[in-house]
Formats: C-alpha cells, sequence, structure tokens
C-alpha cells in the first residue's frame, strides 16, 4: 500500500511468513530475513508479539487479568471497563487481549512499550546496519467515535509528534496548536496493510525518513504522546465523573485537573443553585444558605473545597496538591 503525500510517497508493506511466536523468540531474527530495509524505514510491530516474545501470556480471562493491569478506573458500561492502565494508556480492558492467543489464555501489553522498541531498534541496527524507526502498536477505540485504530504504545528513534505551533500557512496564518501524532499515524496506515487475521504482525514503512532520529538517538518515546493524569478533559466517563464529585474523595481529584479559575467556579455555582459567590481573597465566598452537600460536589468537580472554618459564611478555597 502506497500514500502520497506533498512532495513524495509514503508506502508500508507487510511480508507473510512469520511464524507463530512464543516465549523467549528473537523478532528480529523471525522477521529479518523477510524484509529488505533500509536507512530511514520505520519497523512497525504489533504489541501482542513483543508481548508474547516478552512472556506476558496469562492463564485466563481478561475479568481475572485486568485488577493487576489497572492504575485507575475511567467508566463502567455493562460489561466494558475503560482504565488507564500502569503505563498511563487509556483502553478498554487495559489492552488485554483474548484473541489469536490460546484458548483459556490472554496476552497483557508489554510491560514497557518503549523500552521493547529500543531493544528491537538496537537488535535491527546491530544485524542490517540500518538505521530504523520502531513502533510498537495497540488497538484502541476513540471518544466520540465507532470503531478503532492502532495507536502507537511504544516507539524508539522516531519523531513522535511534528510541531507545526510557530509556523504559517500558505495564507500567512499562525499554527499555534497544530501537532500531528505521527507515531499514531503510522501505526494506523501499519494497521491497514496487516490486518487483524491476516497472521502479519511486522510492517515496513518507508517513505518518511524525515520523522527518523539519528542512530544513538532514541527519543521521548510514545509516551511523550500521554497526557498527564490532570491534564485530560474526560477523566472520568459521565457517570464516573458525577459519582466521584458527589463522593468527593481527594484520592480521586486529580482526573478532574487543576483548580479552575475562581471565574468559573462562581458561574457553576450560580447556575447549578442559583447562589453569588464573590472573590474573598484567594478564595470565594458564597451567599444566602445552599445546600452545602451539591455545593461540596460542585466545588470538588473545579478542584476546591469548602473552608472547614467557614461558620455561617461558607467560603470555598483551591484544593491543595
Amino acid at each position: 500500500m502506497s500514500s502520497s503525500r506533498p512532495g513524495g510517497r509514503v508506502e508500508a508493506f507487510a511480508p507473510d511468513g512469520i511464524p507463530e511466536v512464543r516465549r523467549g523468540d528473537d523478532l528480529v531474527a523471525l522477521f529479518l530475513p523477510l524484509v529488505d530495509l533500509a536507512d530511514g524505514d520505520v519497523v512497525v510491530v504489533t504489541s501482542k508479539v513483543v508481548s508474547k516474545a516478552e512472556g506476558r501470556v496469562r492463564p485466563g480471562d481478561r475479568d481475572q487479568a485486568l485488577a493487576g493491569e489497572t492504575a485507575r478506573v475511567v467508566a463502567r458500561r455493562g460489561p466494558t471497563t475503560i482504565v488507564r492502565t500502569h503505563h498511563g494508556l487509556t483502553m478498554a480492558a487495559a489492552g488485554i487481549d483474548a484473541s489469536n492467543v490460546e484458548a483459556g489464555s490472554v496476552v497483557l501489553l508489554p510491560e514497557d512499550p518503549d523500552a521493547s522498541a529500543r531493544a528491537l531498534r538496537a537488535r535491527i541496527a546491530e544485524r542490517a546496519g540500518c538505521n530504523v524507526g520502531v513502533v510498537v502498536t495497540d488497538t484502541a477505540g476513540r471518544a466520540w467515535r465507532e470503531g478503532q485504530t492502532d495507536i502507537a504504545v511504544g516507539a524508539a528513534g522516531l519523531l513522535v509528534a511534528e510541531e507545526y505551533a510557530g509556523r504559517v500557512d500558505a495564507h500567512g496564518n499562525p499554527l499555534a496548536v497544530t501537532a500531528p501524532a505521527v507515531a499514531d499515524e503510522i501505526a494506523g496506515l501499519a494497521e491497514l496493510v496487516s490486518g487483524k487475521l491476516g497472521g502479519r504482525p511486522v510492517v515496513v514503512v518507508r517513505g518518511r525518513r524525515d520523522l527518523v532520529l539519528a542512530p544513538g538517538e532514541d527519543g521521548p518515546g510514545a509516551r511523550a504522546l500521554i497526557r498527564p493524569e490532570g491534564g485530560d478533559m474526560f477523566g472520568y466517563g459521565a457517570r464516573e465523573a458525577v459519582v466521584r464529585a458527589l463522593r468527593g474523595d481527594p484520592a480521586e481529584a486529580l482526573p478532574f485537573g487543576a483548580p479552575a479559575p475562581a471565574e468559573d467556579l462562581a458561574a457553576a455555582v450560580t447556575d447549578v443553585l442559583g447562589s453569588r459567590a464573590r472573590r474573598d481573597g484567594e478564595g470565594l465566598l458564597v451567599s444566602g444558605a445552599p445546600p452545602r452537600a451539591v455545593l461540596a460536589a460542585l466545588a470538588f468537580a473545579h478542584g476546591w473545597e469548602i473552608q472547614p472554618d467557614s461558620g455561617s459564611a461558607v467560603r470555598l478555597r483551591p484544593l491543595t496538591p
């Protein structure tokens, strides 16, 4: 498969002939004879075969393995559980896969996908003498969109995002926040070639050597594409956000993000309770006699809390880390 882009051409090739991967297998030895690599290529490998080679296959089912791979639950809908993994990834069932594996077993994500990518890149350089980028992929859903696509969960020797901020388009308009996640785009292209049932877990992408870093420079890895906890606007599912705000456990505050500006909280208090809130030093003073439970939930969702010594006047203050 190939796709055109300004000034060039991008090609992707997925070789047949890679056998079933088992624990301890040398992935590079399995696919290197099947491809003709060149400097500037990007080698894309599915996380499943990386995990199999690294011994990340476990007996049991997804539910049995889920707790050990979960940093926190983001949302639940029926049998589906969306979690934030220990890697920082937000995925259904923590990326645990029960397909293309022996019955009664599941495959966990690699323990450190970026480290896996670095190791693969080093072995390719040693044996093939080529300077390539490496991407380790997995399949994920997207908020607000049906279906799934492959994303980069690990990377080495690759610029994972192109930074366009500060550039100017053809009409002279400044680009402020444009930053294509090219590692994810490469992962999606590779999946089009490999397919889910084709038994082709390795893809070579050619035509973007400008993204491949110099020998010895592995870059920040795919972890650089993960927003830090609290940096995402959607740290909980809609229902879960309501429940956690009402519960008000300080340990669950971080996914709501940094404390909101006082003006935002004041507007929410007026909108929900009809009460007025005005600045009072570093805090807010709420007039009237608002229901404290509702006010506390509103404050918590905005990163604030009711000041314990408020007395008859209800004062709010930002939560401290």
